[in-house]
C-alpha cells in the first residue's frame, strides 16, 4: 500500500503529474500522422511462369523445381511456397520483416535470370517477378448488374466512376 499512501499524502503532486500526462497524451494524439491508406511494405515476392499446354507434374519438374533450386540460396528467406497447375507455376517467397524489399526483388531477379538457361526453350514468356504492394490494390470495387443491355450498364458505370472520383479527399 505504499503507492496509495504516497498518492494520498501528495495529492497535489499526483494531480499535477496526471495533468501533465494527459496534456502530453493529447498533444501526441494530435500530432500523430494519420493516413487513410498507408503504404505497407509486405515482404513477399512472387515468381509466376506460364508454359501453355503443360500438365502440373511436368510444370513442376520443368519449371518450378529449377527456379526453386536457384532461389534456395537466397538469404533472409522465411519461407518459399510453390504451386504448379496446368500451364502455370507460382512461387511465393516470404522474406524476414526487416529485409529491404527492393534489394530482395533484385536478388530474386538475379536468381531467376540464372535459372532461365535451364528452363524449356519453347517457353514463350520469361517468368514474371512481382512484389505484393497494397497501394496497387483498389480501395473500392463496385459491381453493376441489371436488366439493361451492356452498353447502358457501361454508361451507368462510367457515370458512377466520375461521381466517385469527384468526391473530395
Amino acid at each position: 500500500m505504499k503507492i496509495a499512501d504516497f498518492a494520498l499524502e501528495n495529492r497535489t503532486t499526483v494531480f499535477v503529474l496526471m495533468f501533465i500526462i494527459a496534456i502530453a497524451g493529447a498533444f501526441c494524439y494530435m500530432t500523430l500522422p494519420r493516413e487513410a491508406a498507408p503504404d505497407i511494405q509486405v515482404p513477399y515476392v512472387a515468381v509466376v511462369s506460364h508454359y501453355e499446354g503443360v500438365g502440373p507434374a511436368d510444370m513442376e519438374t520443368l519449371v518450378t523445381m529449377k527456379i526453386e533450386q536457384e532461389l534456395s540460396g537466397l538469404k533472409d528467406v522465411k519461407e518459399i511456397r510453390s504451386s504448379s497447375v496446368e500451364g502455370n507455376s507460382s512461387i511465393t517467397i516470404e522474406f524476414e520483416p526487416d529485409v529491404d524489399i527492393d534489394d530482395a526483388m533484385q536478388k530474386v531477379r538475379e536468381k531467376v535470370d540464372r535459372a532461365k538457361p535451364e528452363l524449356p526453350p519453347d517457353m514463350e514468356d520469361d517468368p514474371i517477378i512481382q512484389e505484393f504492394n497494397f497501394s496497387d490494390l483498389p480501395i473500392l470495387l463496385v459491381n453493376i448488374n441489371g436488366g439493361d443491355d451492356q452498353i447502358r450498364l457501361k454508361e451507368i458505370a462510367d457515370e458512377l466512376e466520375d461521381r466517385i472520383e469527384a468526391l473530395p479527399g
